[in-house]
Order: C-alpha cells, then structure tokens, then sequence
C-alpha cells in the first residue's frame, strides 16, 4: 500500500522521527484501521478537526485519499453537517470507492455545535442507503463518529 519515501533509510533519525505516535496508532485501531490502509475523506472544509485527521494519517501512515480518488479504499472518513443536505445521498456516495467489509465513518458536529444532525436522521438515513450504525464514538471536542457497515457486515 504506502511506498517508503525514497530518501528514508532504514535506521534513520528521518525514519524514527517519522514514525506514528502511540495516540496515533490507537486512534487507527479505534477506527478499525492500520498501517497501509486507504481510507478516503470526504467532506473536508475548514472546520474539521484537524488534529483528528492528522491522527489519523500517521496511523495509516498514509495520507487521505480525497474525492477525487477513486482506488478502493478500507474505510471512508465522511464529516458531515446537517446543511450538507441529504444524508442518504451522501452515505450512499461514501459507498462509491469502499471495499466488502469496509466501513464508513460519518463525523458530525457535537449538540450545540453549529451543523449538529440530529441522531434520528442518522438512524432513519443509514438503512435507506443500505447501512447500520454498529457504534458511536467521541474521538473530537466538537464532532462525534458513527460507524456505519453494509447490512450483513
């Protein structure tokens, strides 16, 4: 999956320094995913969390895939606020690039926060496009993380 940087030798100060953090490592295998995973974003703007996504990057060491991809990907980061518009359009377009067995992470911002979805759109949204929420998880000050899975998974 990932390719080395070609200017990383093995044993190197460049190498360990590079290497991911323990909380990020932990934020991966909390997401269900691991070194050399694709995982696509979808989503982005300027209010995500940053740091979560930063995490997230060292811990596939990887970076996001964007929109514009379209490699199969392991799992899928979707932020999503309720002005996004409709919630089963974009749980379904989240399924374009994903893998059998892969799941979606659909972040949305925390109550109070300004685009916050209300829990029931997401209950109602996920069977329409073919998906269950199996859990949610606080991983942000400000955005929480459901993850979604094709019915049977």
């Amino acid at each position: 999956m990932s390719q080395p940087d070609a200017a990383t030798v093995s044993g190197s100060a460049a190498e360990e320094s590079s290497a991911p953090s323990e909380a990020a490592k932990k934020l991966a295998a909390t997401l269900g995913f691991k070194e050399g995973d694709y995982v696509q974003e979808l989503g982005y703007d300027e209010d995500i969390d940053f740091d979560l996504r930063d995490n997230l990057e060292d811990g596939i060491d990887s970076d996001l895939l964007t929109e514009e991809d379209h490699e199969v990907v392991d799992g899928v980061l979707l932020w999503w606020r309720h002005e996004d518009g409709d919630l089963v359009d974009g749980l379904v377009d989240a399924l374009t690039n994903l893998d059998e067995g892969g799941s979606i992470w659909l972040l949305t911002p925390k109550r109070g926060q300004e685009g916050e979805v209300n829990p029931v759109e997401i209950s109602q949204a996920a069977p329409t496009a073919g998906l269950h929420v199996t859990k949610s998880a606080d991983l942000s000050p400000t955005w929480l993380a459901h993850r979604l899975v094709a019915r049977g998974n």
